[in-house]
Parts: structure tokens; sequence; C-alpha cells
């Protein structure tokens, strides 16, 4: 029965992916965002499950990365699992105390807001207006698929996966069901993710509109950045990461595929060794990643308990944070309340 499940998760996984990875061809009518990812080339696998071939450059030592070896037992050595307690489903954000929030209050300082979220476009939207002779209104009705690479969305720590298990090693078989998730669920963050909020700006640093599929973002990158903003990482911040995906998509590219820019795997060392709570980025795992790991960076959710902002818009916040001249904000992201829900469409602010 359990190995059962286990098949019927997977197909379901697969048939979504197939959905977000060309959601036009399978709803006519469909609006489609020019931030969609295309299909893959079969026009059957979701961008995310494309398996990644094993590299070359990544693996040779003189580069200053993990080697395939190293890369394999990467986050089973430096597992949070426990950390909190067996039955802990918040993970990282447990960083996130009382004092960190009301020190995140105290970078509100101008009163400016920045929306990092995208434009939502429902596949689904039914409208009905009732009228009267006096006046009316309008309802209407929203169906989507939010995980993928188009919706802005938070991941809850049972979203993905390794043989080792989800969030703090319990059971898929056990905690994961077709009606959804029954430990660490988006509801554990039902109370928000309020704290600092640090940008380290990819594009600026480098001098480049964006970051390409040839060169990805690497760990000790992210550390040179954070030095040149003047910037400390620390314990219960969320890192939001931007790599310039809005001007990638003008420059004529489609974000997504086989070939997607992104981080590197070695940018979850950064994570860790920080006590990062939150990672935002505008664009995710660099594919292919070199090691064939099927969560690169994705699995500082199972491993770490970190939760993932995905899709996040960072144009305006980089923007922003140049104008303002300082790259920590306060920031708020708060899901909906979805008991077994895996993750949740969010708007999240930055507050200056």
């Amino acid at each position: 029965m359990a190995s059962a499940r286990r098949q019927f998760l997977l197909s379901v996984a697969g048939f979504g992916g197939a959905m977000w990875g060309s959601r036009s061809a399978r709803w006519p009518g469909a609006r489609r965002s020019p931030f969609e990812a295309a299909a893959s080339p079969d026009g059957a696998t979701s961008p995310d499950a494309v398996a990644a071939q094993p590299g070359t450059a990544a693996q040779r030592p003189d580069t200053g990365l993990p080697t395939r070896e190293e890369a394999e037992g990467w986050y089973a050595k430096r597992r949070n699992w426990g950390r909190w307690g067996a039955d802990d489903p918040m993970g990282a954000v447990n960083l996130i105390t009382p004092q960190k929030r009301l020190r995140a209050t105290g970078l509100a300082k101008t009163g400016r807001t920045v929306s990092l979220s995208r434009n939502f476009e429902p596949e689904q939207q039914f409208v009905r207006t009732s009228t009267t002779a006096t006046g009316g209104s309008v309802i209407d009705y929203y169906g989507f698929i939010y995980h993928g690479q188009t919706v802005t969305h938070l991941d809850a720590l049972c979203h993905v996966w390794d043989q080792g298990g989800i969030w703090n090693g319990r059971s898929v078989d056990k905690d994961i069901d077709t009606r959804g998730a029954k430990f660490a669920d988006i509801t554990a963050f039902s109370g928000g993710i309020v704290t600092r909020g640090v940008l380290l700006d990819v594009p600026r640093h480098r001098r480049e509109p964006f970051v390409a599929p040839d060169k990805p973002v690497h760990g000790g990158e992210l550390a040179d950045i954070a030095r040149a903003e003047g910037v400390d990482v620390g314990a219960g911040d969320a890192l939001l990461v931007y790599s310039g995906r809005e001007a990638y998509v003008r420059a004529g590219n489609v974000y997504g595929g086989a070939a997607r820019p992104g981080l590197h795997l070695s940018c979850t060392a950064f994570i860790r060794d920080r006590d990062v709570s939150l990672l935002g980025w505008d664009m995710m795992d660099a594919r292919p990643d070199g090691y064939g790991l099927p969560w690169p960076v994705h699995g500082v959710i199972f491993s770490f308990g970190v939760p993932l902002l995905d899709n996040a818009l960072l144009e305006p916040l980089a923007a922003a944070c140049a104008e303002e001249r300082r790259y920590e904000f306060m920031l708020m992201v708060l899901p909906l309340k979805v008991p077994r829900g895996t993750g949740s469409p969010v708007n999240p602010i930055a507050l200056f």
C-alpha cells in the first residue's frame, strides 16, 4: 500500500510538472505569462524534474567547488534534523525570535514598501456579477497550480524530499497522502514570516544585466557581494538573491528548461553557515547542476529546514535598494492558512 501511494504521488507530481511546464497547451484559451517556462523538449516533463547530467568543470578540485563525491553527501552531513525537536515543523524559521522581529521593525525608516510578487493570472477564473436596482456585486473563483516557475509562492517544508525523507527525516509514506501533508504543512508559518531581509544583487556586482546559464551564482560569490554591499547575513535573516530574471527574459531568453540559469549547489554552504531562515530568489537552482542531484539548492528545504520564496519579483527591490543606498529592510511574507497545504501563493512586502 505504501509503495502504491508513493507511486501515485510521484505520478501526480509528474502530471503537475507537465502542466506548469506547458500550461497553455493543457488549458485552451489560458493566458500565457511572459515569465512562464517553456515545456521541456518532449513536452511532458517539468523543468524541475529534468534529470541533470553529471558535469565536468563543477567537479574539478581547482575550481574551489565541491567534487561530486562531496556533493553526494553535501546535505546529509549538515542536516538540521532534530535541532528544534523531532516533531518541529518550522525548521530554520525558529531562528526568527520575537527579538529578531523587533529588530527588523527598526529597519523601517522611510515607510517605502516594495511588493515582491509577480502578477498572478490564474488559469481558471470564473466571474459572476449580481445587480439590483440600487447597486450590485461581483465575485470570482480562482483555480491554479502555484508551484513551478511562474507564481510567486512559499514552499512549505513538506514540499520536496530525498531518499532520507522529508524535513526532520519524517516518512513520505506516513506523512503525505492524496489529501496533503500531515506534517510540516504551510500552516506552520501561519503566524507569518517577519524578519530582516537582505538582498544580494548579482547583476550589479558582476556589472552584467543577468545571470546566464553558463555562469551560475556560486557560494563564494554571495560572500563577495555581501562584503561589497556592506551587509552581514546572519541567523534568522531572509536571504534574497537577485539574478536579473526580467532582464534575461527581455533579452529574448526563456527562463526554464534543461539549461536554466540560477544558483549553484555551493550556495547552500553559505546558507547553512549563516543560519539563514528563508531563501528568496528570482532564478532558482541552476540546471544542469553538474552532479545529477534531484534538488541541488531546493534541498535546503528538507535538509536545513529553510523554506523557499520561489519566483520572487526582485528587480523593483534591487532598484529600491540602490536608491535607498542600503540592502537590508524589514520583510513580511504571509502565506494562506491552508491545512495540509504544501505551500502558498504570497505577496511579500519589503519595508524600508
